[in-house]
């Protein structure tokens, strides 16, 4: 490694073009050595140098199947400790900026997990009677607190199975951190919503009293992605107003009223690949993140197909937004000089549990 890292001030004043002229020279100066990781919500001008795309744990998987010794990860940070746990000890995890987190993930920390935890072993024994189950969208600890207590991850495609695992092995389920796919999930099983209560985690016994514990199905954290609320039915409804024939596709981290009017809910891959087989020519409302639904526009528009995005606000990944070509090329150089910066590194035990509760994950999805 080089005594002295360059440093990312370095590229502030750089022309966009000379930026995107650059990538393109590191990235085939460092050939197999590096792979970079697109998530689908990541804005083009850093997309676009992607060599896989897709959703966090496709990506993640990707990387730990090549060759790769540099993985980097355009998405946030706890992606890359997915990518950091999943793959072999030689490779490493890098985040191009450190400042791109999960706002979802971060409404459920371990502390606050575990106290949870706690509060309810005052009303049942919760490692006997509770699967915990996290989405992705958290981090490595609460992976970790998971595998632990018996416990699993899912995605946003797998939710429906993995749900159905958890309520095999006990008969309630802690779902964290979004309450809108756990509820959205729990519902399309039939478990009515009065079996689906929130636990606020700033309430005592999070503002839940134990007969309600006691009667519930499923205790869903109060957690959720800035993103999709923005979406409202009333938008779906005064958009189909003027264009009837329009087809509604949501992800399940929308509210329930969003998804219950919407014709397809599913995970960011289920979105294209929804509209990608559709009949060329229809009209699509889509409530994901703007960049996707962007992409999508441009991709099929040559076919007469329209997509639209559902909200009138812009609606953004802001902290996914903070990985841009300027950070990127910045990692890519440092790498040329011999330096490793912005590594994302689980620690081993963490990473032992976490793994042991995403192999959970694995051998019962389809």
């Amino acid at each position: 490694m080089s005594a002295n890292p360059i440093d990312v001030q370095d590229f502030i004043t750089m022309s966009d073009v000379a930026i995107q002229e650059r990538i393109v020279a590191a990235k085939a100066a460092l050939g197999d050595r590096l792979i970079i990781l697109g998530h689908h919500y990541q804005r083009e001008e850093t997309f676009r140098h992607a060599d896989v795309s897709g959703d966090s744990l496709k990506l993640s998987r990707s990387a730990a199947n090549s060759k790769a010794e540099y993985i980097v990860f355009c998405g946030v940070h706890f992606m890359a400790e997915v990518a950091d746990i999943v793959s072999r000890p030689e490779q490493v995890a890098i985040l191009p900026d450190l400042a791109a987190g999960c706002s979802m993930a971060d409404m459920a920390n371990l502390a606050n997990v575990e106290r949870a935890w706690r509060e309810l072993a005052d009303v049942l024994a919760p490692d006997e009677h509770i699967t915990p189950m996290t989405y992705i969208n958290s981090a490595a600890d609460l992976k970790a607190f998971c595998g632990r207590h018996g416990g699993i991850v899912c995605t946003s495609t797998n939710a429906r199975h993995v749900l159905e695992w958890a309520f095999e092995q006990r008969e309630k389920v802690l779902f964290f951190p979004d309450q809108h796919l756990g509820r959205n999930t729990g519902f399309s099983m039939d478990i009515p919503l009065d079996d689906m209560v929130v636990w606020d985690y700033d309430l005592p016994l999070g503002g839940l009293t134990p007969a309600q514990i006691k009667k519930a199905k499923m205790i869903l954290w109060k957690g959720f992605c800035s993103v999709h609320q923005l979406f409202r039915p009333e938008y779906i409804d005064e958009f189909k107003k003027k264009y009837p024939e329009t087809k509604v596709i949501s992800h399940p981290e929308s509210s329930f009223e969003v998804c219950q009017k919407s014709d397809y809910v599913g995970s960011t891959e289920y979105i294209i690949n929804t509209i990608r087989d559709a009949e060329p020519g229809a009209r699509w409302l889509v409530g994901t993140e703007l960049n996707l639904v962007n992409r999508l526009h441009e991709q099929f528009k040559h076919e007469g197909t329209n997509v639209h995005f559902m909200s009138g606000t812009v609606s953004m990944c802001s902290t996914m937004f903070r990985i841009g070509p300027s950070s990127l090329l910045w990692v890519l150089e440092n790498l040329l000089e011999g330096n490793v910066v912005n590594r994302i590194t689980v620690p081993s035990v963490e990473a032992e549990q976490a793994l042991l509760a995403l192999n959970r994950m694995l051998d019962v999805s389809p």
